[in-house]
């Protein structure tokens, strides 16, 4: 069974771009400027964005309820539904929250360092859902955990299990494996986009968004640690 957590997240997103659907793409773009992360806001001088010095902080965050399309929306909720339920299970709703929206704030700030100025909006959940993953290779590899335990897999005791430090994190191969494969899965599809000139992909934020949930996963962890 889904955390409740997981569900309301994705019930959220669902309802934010169905809502949109009705929009005319002139509303939609209105809604973007309000809510969507966009770089050039926090340019001097470029074109005078809604919101003022509160929206300036909000789409650091609110930039993740949003999507480019149902498939987007879809890819996300199920990449959300695979790491975020085991994040969830062992943070706690409230404490899942906060951490999906700190690693969407993270997500942006990387991106922003690397694009200042830019007029191209970033929308969707992916750095939040990059955050999980993080935070799930922080703890479902180690031995007893969700992902090696042979029996009992979904008792919830493997998801509270003590989590090994982030160097020995590093020396579990199957949590390095998974890690390396992320990176390069990521650098590869943004990169490619970049050079094929298709639809551009924020892996930079991606990666922000990885980086809080491997970095940050001791803040937020409500298990003692070993």
């Amino acid at each position: 069974m889904l955390p409740g957590a997981v569900v309301a997240m994705v019930a959220l997103i669902t309802l934010v771009h169905f809502a949109r659907s009705f929009l005319s793409p002139e509303r939609d773009v209105v809604v973007q400027l309000w809510f969507a992360f966009i770089p050039a806001r926090y340019v001097a001088g470029f074109f005078p964005f809604p919101g003022g010095i509160a929206a300036d902080v909000w789409t650091f965050v609110t930039y993740a309820l949003l999507h480019g399309s149902w498939v987007h929306l879809i890819t996300n909720a199920v990449w959300l539904v695979a790491f975020g339920s085991a994040v969830s299970r062992r943070f706690g709703a409230v404490r899942f929250w906060v951490f999906s929206a700190v690693a969407a704030a993270g997500g942006a700030a990387l991106h922003l360092a690397l694009h200042m100025g830019d007029p191209i909006p970033v929308v969707g959940a992916s750095a939040a859902i990059a955050g999980q993953m993080a935070a799930a290779a922080r703890f479902v590899f180690d031995a007893g955990g969700p992902m090696v335990l042979r029996r009992g897999g979904t008792d919830d005791r493997a998801f509270k299990r003590p989590a090994a430090s982030l160097a020995d994190t590093f020396r579990n191969r199957s949590a390095l494996l998974f890690i390396v494969i992320w990176f390069g899965i990521n650098l590869a599809v943004g990169l490619g986009s970049s050079v094929s000139g298709g639809q551009a992909i924020a892996w930079e934020a991606h990666i922000g968004g990885f980086l809080v949930g491997l970095l940050l996963f001791r803040i937020f962890d409500p298990v003692p640690p070993r």
